[in-house]
């Protein structure tokens, strides 16, 4: 299968992952149809000016402005995506702090709001298998934004942004319980939903279906991922 989902000879997604059947079963026997069913992961492939709307000239004042917070548009940014009229800046881990500072402080830009940030997992999307996306709000312009960042399951470390936008700690803090990713820079980087002691993270794709013995008056039921295997 090819990696690209292709339109006018335009790349439209890029495919991270493909699948048959249903839930990943294999000889089943399933005579539901089921069996012939594929699946495929995509994301967004990047987009080329113009972006539309006020993206471009959002674009145009962030490449003016980042020189004077130490970084530039080609040290930081990765690619650009435009989809469902939403701008999606994918940035590099290391310029992400300088990025937050840049879309608060500049003027032309003033995003003075963070709605926080969420953990996305790919599994299958080699090198780039964490997600993080961080939605932003200009009250002064009406504008949007949403920056994106993406580190390997080897190393999940991504710089804290909490000394720009401190309403963040707790939602940075249920990114690291839930899918495990490390906020470099976080002043209490522990978990906010499951127990301290807790085993692995909850919100993965590779997080095992069920887990968690049930007792049931006397009786202990076996999880769901000991009881049955559909593969």
């Amino acid at each position: 299968m090819s990696n690209e989902v292709v339109h006018n000879g335009q790349p439209l997604l890029e495919v991270t992952s493909a699948s048959q059947g249903m839930f990943g079963a294999s000889g089943s026997g399933d005579t539901s149809g089921f069996g012939g069913l594929a699946t495929v992961v995509p994301v967004p492939a990047p987009s080329e000016r113009p972006y539309g709307s006020y993206f471009d000239v959002l674009a145009d004042e962030l490449i003016a402005a980042l020189p004077d917070f130490d970084s530039s548009w080609d040290k930081a940014i990765e690619k650009v995506v435009v989809d469902h009229d939403e701008l999606t800046l994918h940035v590099r881990p290391s310029e992400l702090v300088a990025i937050a500072k840049t879309l608060r402080d500049e003027p032309g830009l003033r995003f003075e709001l963070c709605l926080g940030v969420r953990g996305v997992h790919y599994p299958e999307y080699k090198d780039r298998e964490l997600h993080a996306v961080y939605h932003f709000r200009s009250l002064t312009h009406n504008r949007r934004i949403r920056l994106e960042v993406s580190v390997p399951d080897a190393n999940p470390h991504i710089p804290s942004i909490m000394s720009v936008y401190p309403t963040n700690d707790w939602h940075e803090r249920e990114a690291y319980d839930f899918f495990g990713i490390i906020f470099d820079g976080h002043p209490h980087l522990i978990r906010i939903m499951m127990p301290d002691d807790w085993q692995g993270h909850p919100q993965r794709k590779d997080y095992p279906l069920g887990g968690v013995p049930v007792e049931y008056k006397g009786a202990t039921i076996p999880p769901p991922d000991v009881r049955r295997s559909y593969s």
